[in-house]
C-alpha cells in the first residue's frame, strides 16, 4: 500500500520539523510547496490524502480536484481562505487550531490599545527627532474611567478582558450573537447590541471572524455612530473594517487613532494611505506570533491530519456535520 501523501501548500516557517515529527507515525510522505494562486493549489493537491494550508487560496476548483483528500488543516484560527462548503460537499474535514494564540493576540490587542492611548509611536518619532517636549501637546487621555468595547466575545476577547482588568475601565461592553448573558456577566462584561457598542465605546477592539455578515461591518455609517475621539483596534481580520472609511474618519479626527494588526489587503503595500497617518499604529499581522505559539501551531495543524490518516477525527473542525469520505 502506498504511503499517504500530505501536501503543505505554503509554509513560510523556519523549519518543518514540528510537522514531520507529528506525522512520523503515519508514515506519510510530506511535500512542501510554495503555492500562492488557486491553480497552484489545484495542481499540488490532486493526489493528496491530507492538506495543510496557511494563506494559499483553497477554492472550490482545487477542492473538487482532490481525488483522495480526507482533511484540510489550516495553520490558524480563521478558515476564510478555504471553501468550507465545497470541502463539506466532498466529505473532507476542515480543521483549524482555534486556541493556540489566545495569549499572543490578546496581548497584541492590549499593546495596540495602550500604544494608541499613550500615543507611543508619535512620541517615539518626536523623541528621535530631538523634539521630546513637544509630545506634551499630543492629546493623551487617561484610560481609567473609559469604556472598552469588544466586537465578539470569543476566547481571545475573553482573555483580553482578564488582562485589561487592571487598567480601570469603567465598563466593558460586548456584542456577540452566540454568547449567553450569564457567560458575559461572569467576566464582568455587559452584552449589548451593536449600536450601543459603537455609541458608547471609547476603545473598540475587534475579535469577530470574517463572515459575509461581518465584512465591512465597520463602515462609514457605523464609524459615524462612534464617539468623537474613539479608538479602533483590529487584531482579527482586515476586511471587517472598510479601510477607506476608516481613513476618512482618521483624517477628520472623528476617530482619534487606530491600532491595526490586520488590513483589508495583505500584505499591506508600503504606499497604503493608512500607513501615512500619524495616528495609526500598524503591525504586520503578527498578533498570533511568539516562538511558542508558532511551534504549537505547526505541530497541532499536522496532528489534525495525522489523526484523520489513522482513522480518527481532528480535535477541532469547522464543518462537524460532514460525512467523511471513504477512499
Amino acid at each position: 500500500m502506498p504511503k499517504p501523501l500530505v501536501v503543505i501548500t505554503d509554509h513560510g516557517y523556519p523549519s518543518d520539523k514540528p510537522e514531520r515529527d507529528a506525522l512520523a507515525a503515519s508514515g506519510a510522505k510530506i511535500v512542501v510547496r510554495a503555492c500562492k494562486m488557486p491553480g497552484e493549489v489545484l495542481e499540488a493537491c490532486q493526489d493528496a490524502d491530507g492538506v495543510i494550508v496557511r494563506m494559499a487560496p483553497c477554492d472550490r476548483a482545487a477542492i473538487e480536484a482532490m481525488k483522495r483528500c480526507r482533511v484540510i488543516s489550516r495553520y490558524g484560527i480563521g478558515v476564510d481562505n478555504v471553501d468550507v462548503r465545497a470541502a463539506t460537499e466532498r466529505g473532507i474535514w476542515v480543521a483549524n487550531v482555534p486556541d493556540y494564540c489566545y495569549d499572543e493576540v490578546s496581548e497584541q490587542a492590549l499593546a495596540l490599545i495602550m500604544a494608541c492611548a499613550r500615543r507611543v509611536v508619535e512620541s517615539d518619532r518626536l523623541a528621535r527627532a530631538g523634539k521630546g517636549p513637544e509630545a506634551e501637546n499630543l492629546p493623551v487621555r487617561r484610560i481609567r474611567g473609559s469604556v472598552l468595547g469588544l466586537l465578539a466575545l470569543g476566547g481571545i476577547a475573553r482573555t483580553l478582558v482578564k488582562k485589561a482588568s487592571g487598567l480601570g475601565f469603567a465598563r466593558v461592553l460586548a456584542t456577540d450573537p452566540v454568547v449567553k448573558p450569564e457567560q458575559a456577566k461572569s467576566l464582568g462584561v455587559e452584552l449589548v447590541n451593536i449600536d450601543t457598542l459603537l455609541k458608547e465605546s471609547d476603545y473598540l477592539s475587534i475579535h469577530a471572524p470574517l463572515l459575509p455578515s461581518t465584512r465591512h461591518i465597520i463602515n462609514r455609517e457605523n464609524l459615524a455612530k462612534m464617539k468623537k475621539g474613539a479608538v479602533i483596534v483590529n487584531t482579527s481580520r482586515g476586511p471587517i473594517v472598510d479601510g477607506a472609511a476608516l481613513l476618512e474618519a482618521l483624517k477628520s479626527g472623528h476617530i482619534a487613532a487606530a491600532g491595526l494588526d490586520v488590513f483589508e489587503h495583505e500584505p499591506i503595500r508600503a504606499d497604503d494611505p493608512l500607513l501615512s497617518m500619524p495616528n495609526v499604529v500598524a503591525t504586520a499581522h503578527l498578533g498570533w506570533y511568539s516562538l511558542e505559539a508558532r511551534d504549537e501551531l505547526q505541530r497541532r495543524a499536522a496532528e489534525a491530519v495525522a489523526k484523520v490518516l489513522s482513522g480518527g477525527k481532528p480535535d477541532f473542525v469547522v464543518n462537524p456535520d460532514v460525512k467523511p469520505r471513504k477512499v
